[in-house]
């Protein structure tokens, strides 16, 4: 099982705001996630392209409901899935704060496999859905996988509706 809140509290993480922090109020969790992971987010995407415009961006080459689909249900529940099965495994041999950092990096590593400015971008909210992950991992995995999943698709809406009505 993963470690009390008290000990992501206590730790480096500590700063995060107490629902992303606490697996009381799902709903309140899942808010907060997005709104910690969206708004700074947008502020890394606008410095990185003001700070690095040669930079290539992600492309999207998808429409309409397949979009949304894609981006609002599929994306954020597979790589929830994934993040999950790595830090779970991650728990094993290494302290919660830890291998939700790692699990950021790792995620921004891949992201920029895509695109060096997503990768920049995308570790910060990969930082949140993490966390979000061990923390209510505590209820079950499922339920971890759920907020997490939930704020990732809420982070994912925005950019998917532009794309959906696009064209």
């Amino acid at each position: 099982m993963s470690a009390p809140p008290a000990r992501l509290q206590n730790s480096m993480l500590g700063w995060l705001p107490s629902p992303l922090l606490e697996p009381r109020r799902f709903g309140l969790a899942i808010i907060t996630g997005w709104a910690c992971a969206f708004f700074p987010s947008i502020l890394l995407s606008w410095l990185t392209a003001e700070l690095m415009p040669q930079v290539a961006r992600p492309e999207f080459n998808v429409s309409g409901a397949m979009a949304l689909f894609l981006l609002v249900a599929f994306a954020p529940l597979t790589e929830t899935l994934i993040m999950a099965g790595v830090i779970v495994l991650l728990l094993r041999f290494t302290r919660p704060p830890v291998a939700i950092l790692i699990s950021a990096a790792g995620w921004g590593i891949a992201h920029s496999l895509a695109a060096p400015a997503w990768g920049l971008v995308i570790w910060w909210p990969f930082l949140i859905f993490s966390t979000l992950f061990v923390v209510w991992r505590e209820r079950g995995f499922l339920a971890g996988v759920g907020v997490a999943a939930a704020a990732h698709a809420l982070q994912n809406l925005g950019p998917a509706i532009l794309l959906a009505t696009s064209n």
